[in-house]
């Protein structure tokens, strides 16, 4: 009896070894990198494909949120860009609870020190000051730095009697910084007078989404006002106005496209024409109006 129970054992030893040499292997997970889900249609597309089509879907064309670096890289020549007043960035002046935090975890994600980047390069051989604004710090909102490095752009354009273009992306202003987070707008609004009555060119190109401070000053403050598709582009949420003006609101009245019908921006273009038509219009007018 002994034996066979030794026997037995052994058995289950070996078949134990076995199960272990021989256990299948677990499928690997594909990895969450290679498919991108689209915001709009909700398809997942594979993710070298928004990459290859400038982030803009291949299924139903929506244009997907991009950095201001990549913003850069697709508008400027490659070797001519300069940034400006790059090492200026936001402190809590007004000791907002977690603001510090947010400031920090910001300049960590996107590699920036503020919402803005600001500087020269050439557009198809073209200089202009070029300001694009970022909705990955903070949803690009309107601080004090902000709107100083907006207002110097302003400035370098008149300096050295450039065209500017202004890339427009922004939640607001940043209530952290209070007062002076709302005074950006009549501030950078001066600015671009003084540069308008020397004659300088301005074009805004909006980008989804544009609402708040930035769309009810510099973004509609453009000689030429430039919209990519399907952008969000208002003041307030579209529940606010209707509480406060007791009236419904047309389908899509903050859609790039309603904007176009009702004559508030000159044209939709789309992120792969882009460059083209910027380099058009500035050879056009010449960088003066």
């Amino acid at each position: 009896m002994d034996q066979l129970f030794k026997k037995r054992n052994q058995e289950l030893k070996e078949f134990s070894s076995w199960l272990k040499r021989h256990k299948p292997k677990p499928k690997k997970e594909i990895p969450d990198n290679i498919f991108k889900q689209c915001d709009a249609c909700h398809e997942s597309i594979p993710y070298f494909s928004f990459v290859e089509n400038n982030y803009v879907c291949p299924k139903c064309g929506h244009h997907m949120k991009i950095s201001a670096r990549q913003r850069i890289r697709n508008l400027i020549d490659e070797g001519t860009w300069r940034e400006y007043f790059e090492k200026e960035t936001s402190t809590n002046q007004e000791h907002f609870p977690e603001y510090d935090q947010k400031l920090k975890k910001a300049k960590m994600t996107t590699g920036m020190n503020e919402a803005v980047i600001c500087g020269i390069g050439k557009i198809n051989q073209q200089r202009v000051v070029l300001c694009v604004m970022d909705s990955h710090f903070m949803m690009g909102s309107m601080g004090k730095v902000v709107g100083e490095k907006i207002c110097k752009g302003v400035e370098l354009a008149m300096r050295k009697k450039l065209p500017l273009i202004i890339s427009c992306t922004s939640g607001g202003a940043r209530m952290q910084e209070g007062i002076d987070s709302l005074m950006q707008m009549a501030k950078i609004s001066a600015a671009l007078k003084k540069f308008s009555n020397q004659g300088g060119l301005y074009i805004t190109l909006l980008t989804h989404p544009t609402t708040g401070g930035v769309s009810a000053s510099f973004a509609m403050l453009g000689d030429i006002i430039i919209s990519e598709p399907q952008a969000l582009i208002g003041f307030a949420g579209k529940r606010v106005i209707q509480d406060t003006i007791k009236q419904e609101l047309p389908v899509g009245f903050q859609t790039a496209e309603f904007l176009l019908d009702k004559g508030f921006i000159d044209m939709i273009v789309e992120r792969k024409d882009l460059k083209n038509v910027l380099s058009d219009l500035l050879s056009l007018h010449g960088g003066i109006l």
